[in-house]
């Protein structure tokens, strides 16, 4: 496992150091959804860190996570000992009518296109012990399916779990998805906490959300409240820029006034604040901002900049982690050829679709530009979708792909032609029809990848992707087989074949075996983490097994994720009634290997 992502708070907020209410659905038409099963008590664990404290808009501070977490130090005793309940809110100083309040006891949202999560996917998990899994967490993590299971799962309306507070426990949900880049869906999580019922923690994150959008008016419902609950530069500035939005010049300079003293006049944090307040009716602040000497992006820079159009130098970027470049990928104010990139890096990691990359370049393509890289692949993509002679199509997709400079970006270039690929028919005459099926999964279209399986050679790449890909309950690879893949295609690829194929049930128990000693993959091995997500799997408890298969995947790259890591993943969601993402995850680990 990697060492973990530093984490960085700045003005109130958690930063990393590096959409829409209802964010975009990932999933292609009828991926399955999990149906988790009651599920008795997990085992104990102990207390986990408490939330971090803020800091000022420009100062970092860094706090590195647990990157090997041992679940088995998570002890908290019996649950006879749990603490007593909060005093319940006092619902009569509500503003709003009792139809739109929300409860505590549930917490989330639906998103677009897809069942929800099951709300008790957490199963009677300890709301202590979910709080320490999520706040140790490095994001984002290795797998594109494992990342788009965790993001169902965080955001689906889930019961708030024993011994924490509600909006807590969404916070803690909303911050570990700010770090995997999920932005949207992070302030849609926050949305369904009334301000009334914020705590000092969901305060550090609802802020932290609003400036992640790229959306400062989104801090005004609680600028007062969050600057009662924390005494902190970035609160007063807040409650200054919301005054001048809301047509309050006067009063909004009497507050900046008051947040700037102590600072130098030069101060970007303050620059920046004074350029939102001016936008408000009857501002009348023209404000500058320049970069020199600007050494470290942060998340109030990037926020702030974003929302006023301010260009962020491109060399800023690289002072902060891929969240911040994937939070770029989806603020639509953002000039489109500026943020295709990001958005190809966005899509490896789950937070951007097959459907919003083709929409993204047909942007660029309609304007006009076409002396541009982004406006070439935008007319190679054209063709690809649309030409009617399938060589022709075939031609595009083979430039695509084979432009594409590092295996990540080869990775996108994948996702980004699946839906071209799959309207390739399985009669045509491909020689190596595996980048084809590799796109198509990449989007998790198996049904039109699956028409291939009379067209590829037994043992090869592509027999080895439609193996893990077969939907059918009861399929079965052979052995044979996959010895000639593991001769051909070398010892990693092997043994995450091997896992892959032992956790969804394709060989038996003798042959999962004889497999797993003849590529060195302990699969028997056992540890805190994989009894954990064993045992999860088992009850059922789906929300759970996303949720550790994240803790399991704590890396950049593939390269850092262990077969027998994979194999404990897809067995458990498997278990879990989540055979769609298992399969998914296992086809990825061996077309990104």
């Amino acid at each position: 496992m990697r060492a973990g992502l530093a984490i960085v708070l700045l003005a109130g907020i958690a930063v990393p150091a590096p959409g829409q209410d209802t964010p975009e659905s990932l999933l292609p038409p009828g991926f399955d959804d999990p149906a988790p099963a009651p599920a008795p008590a997990p085992a104990a664990t102990r207390a986990p860190q408490q939330p971090l404290a803020p800091g000022e808009p420009g100062e970092p501070v860094g706090v590195v996570p647990d990157a090997g977490l041992d679940l088995s130090n998570l002890d908290f005793g019996n649950a006879s000992e749990a603490v007593e309940p909060e005093v319940a809110v006092d619902l009569t100083q509500y503003e709003l009518p009792e139809f739109a309040r929300h409860s505590l006891a549930r917490i989330g949202v639906f998103a677009a296109g897809n069942e929800a999560f099951p709300a008790t996917g957490f199963g009677a998990a300890d709301g202590r012990y979910l709080r320490a899994l999520m706040q140790r967490t490095a994001a984002p993590i290795a797998s594109r399916w494992a990342s788009i299971a965790l993001r169902r799962a965080l955001m689906s309306p889930a019961n708030t779990p024993r011994n924490i507070d509600g909006a807590d426990f969404a916070a803690e949900r909303a911050w570990l998805l700010l770090r995997m880049g999920e932005a949207m869906a992070a302030r849609a999580v926050v949305n369904d906490v009334d301000t009334d019922n914020y705590t000092t923690r969901m305060f550090q994150v609802a802020m932290q959300s609003a400036l992640a959008s790229g959306d400062p008016a989104g801090m005004c419902p609680m600028a007062s409240g969050g600057g009662q609950a924390i005494h902190q530069r970035g609160w007063a500035l807040a409650k200054a820029m919301c005054a001048g939005l809301a047509g309050k010049p006067n009063e909004a300079g009497q507050l900046i006034t008051q947040a700037r003293q102590g600072t130098s006049a030069s101060d970007i944090d303050n620059l920046l604040s004074e350029k939102v307040l001016g936008a408000g009716a009857q501002g009348r602040r023209a404000v500058t901002i320049e970069w020199n000497g600007v050494t470290q992006l942060t998340a109030w820079r990037w926020g702030l900049a974003t929302a006023t159009g301010v260009e962020v130098p491109a060399s800023l970027y690289a002072t902060a982690g891929p969240q911040v470049r994937y939070w770029q990928a989806l603020a639509p104010n953002i000039d489109p050829a500026a943020r295709v990139a990001a958005a190809e890096l966005a899509a490896t990691a789950g937070v951007f679709s097959n459907a919003g990359l083709v929409d993204l370049y047909s942007e660029i393509e309609q304007e006009g530009d076409t002396g541009s890289a982004a406006a070439a692949v935008a007319r190679d993509l054209r063709i690809a979708y649309t030409d009617s002679d399938v060589a022709d199509r075939m031609k595009a997709m083979q430039t695509l792909w084979d432009a594409a400079e590092t295996p990540r970006t080869r990775y996108a270039r994948l996702i980004l032609t699946a839906r071209a690929a799959s309207w390739v028919p399985a009669n045509a005459k491909i020689e190596a029809p595996e980048q084809l099926i590799a796109s198509m999964l990449s989007a998790g279209l198996e049904g039109p990848a699956m028409e291939w399986r009379t067209s590829v050679k037994r043992g090869s790449e592509g027999w080895a992707l439609l193996a893990l890909a077969d939907p059918a309950p009861d399929a079965r690879a052979s052995y044979g087989d996959f010895t000639t893949y593991r001769d051909a295609a070398g010892p990693r690829k092997a043994q995450l074949l091997l896992a892959g194929l032992a956790g969804l049930g394709r060989f038996d128990a003798a042959e999962a075996q004889r497999g797993a000693q003849a590529v060195d993959v302990q699969i028997g091995g056992t540890n805190s983490w994989t009894r954990a997500i064993d045992a999860a799997g088992q009850r059922g408890d789906a929300s759970l097994v996303a949720l550790l298969a994240g803790v399991g995947m704590q890396s950049r790259s593939w390269d850092y994720v262990s077969p027998e890591a994979l194999f404990h993943i897809v067995a458990a969601m498997r278990a879990a009634g989540m055979g769609s993402y298992a399969r998914m995850i296992a086809v990825e680990a061996i077309t990104r290997a």
